[in-house]
């Protein structure tokens, strides 16, 4: 099949991607970039489709695996906040007077309750509390990831039962 063949082929069968689009990303936005990304790719993979195949099948299975892709990308990069640990930070902060001298004085007992964790918490969890992914954390410290995660778990509840009892 030749490439001008090939083309008029997608534009002709391309009319129903579009609600596809629509029903994978509930975008009207997203579903247009889903479809251009789609007839790209399937311009590019010109030398994979074979004649006779259902083109409709080829282009669907095409914007399901992109949009699958990027959704993974997605969830790889998005970053999981503890709402919990930030409340309580939060909560020991804020004044109600807006007395900033009070606020630093906790501060500075909360930075010191931070500090007075056994070393091997203390680094993981400062790490993490500066921005640091946990896999960045286990690389730094030759860790393994596991037990990364469980140090700052523990460092937290340690955190949570120390400033508690005050």
């Amino acid at each position: 099949m030749s490439a001008s063949e090939f083309q008029e082929l997608l534009t002709a069968e391309s009319d129903f991607l579009k609600p596809f689009a629509i029903h994978l990303t509930r975008d009207p936005l997203l579903a247009e970039d889903l479809c251009q990304e789609t007839l790209y790719r399937a311009l590019a993979n010109q030398e994979k489709y074979h004649s006779g195949t259902n083109i409709k099948a080829w282009l669907y299975t095409i914007m399901k695996n992109i949009f699958i892709n990027d959704y993974r990308r997605k969830q790889k990069h998005r970053v999981t906040y503890d709402s919990a640990s930030t409340a309580l930070a939060l909560n020991q902060l804020r004044t109600a007077g807006g007395n900033a001298g009070e606020a630093a004085l906790r501060y500075k007992e909360l930075q010191a309750q931070v500090y007075s964790l056994p070393e091997i918490f203390r680094k993981p969890f400062l790490l993490y509390f500066q921005g640091f992914k946990y896999e960045e954390i286990a690389r730094m410290l030759h860790e393994p990831l596991g037990t990364i995660k469980s140090r700052i778990h523990f460092a937290r509840k340690m955190l949570k039962a120390r400033i508690s009892r005050k």
